[in-house]
């Protein structure tokens, strides 16, 4: 397998659950300061220009981190990357659709405003809402997801390795983390699992 991946975004979490599934992958760095997820070598990848994008057997092609997620623990069942009960299940499936649907979008206003806008006072208005909108995720993560160190209590899912990613971008989205000791336990929890350790050590994060 390929994971196409760019250092500090969500495509890190892919990494992540492929470490802790034990399988083994080729990581290829997409450079997105030389915009090359805009280009037509890319484009072949991935034509919406985004990652993670994973190649399997040489051809066949997935994008979008819920589906990799999930695709990874379909293939290494016995790695505890999701739960058996179903309500579980769907919990943890809540959780990975709210970060994808509000809390990774309230972050894409800081540097992707013009996706929804095209004026330059709109991007600056939608950047200075950030801190606002990401805190106002943080507060419901505390208060209504994180049932424990982790989101299902004791027990570690996906779900974990998608609200970690997510959580790392908060110190530069101008969140007090101090105002949220529940996620810095999962921050110091997930930090020290070795799958994290060793997208560390790979300069992913």
């Amino acid at each position: 397998m390929q994971l196409y991946y760019a250092p500090k975004t969500i495509s890190v979490a892919v990494a992540i659950a492929l470490h802790e599934a034990g399988l083994d992958f080729d990581a290829i760095k997409v450079d997105f300061a030389s915009a090359e997820q805009t280009k037509a070598a890319y484009a072949k990848v991935n034509p919406k220009g985004r990652v993670p994008a994973l190649v399997i057997g040489g051809e066949k092609i997935l994008t979008e981190t819920g589906a990799l997620l999930e695709h990874v623990a379909d293939l290494a069942p016995d790695a505890g990357l999701r739960p058996k009960g179903p309500i579980q299940a769907a919990r943890m499936r809540e959780v990975m659709f709210y970060l994808a649907s509000t809390m990774h979008v309230n972050h894409a206003h800081k540097l992707r405003g013009h996706r929804w806008a095209d004026l330059a006072s709109s991007h600056q208005d939608m950047t200075a809402k950030v801190p606002e909108t990401m805190a106002a995720s943080c507060a419901y993560v505390c208060d209504d997801v994180l049932a424990g160190p982790y989101v299902l209590g004791d027990q570690f899912s996906l779900a974990d390795i998608y609200l970690y990613v997510v959580c790392t971008w908060l110190d530069g989205d101008g969140v007090d983390l101090n105002q949220f000791p529940k996620i810095q336990t999962l921050m110091t929890t997930m930090e020290h699992r070795a799958s994290v350790k060793s997208v560390m050590d790979a300069d992913m994060l």
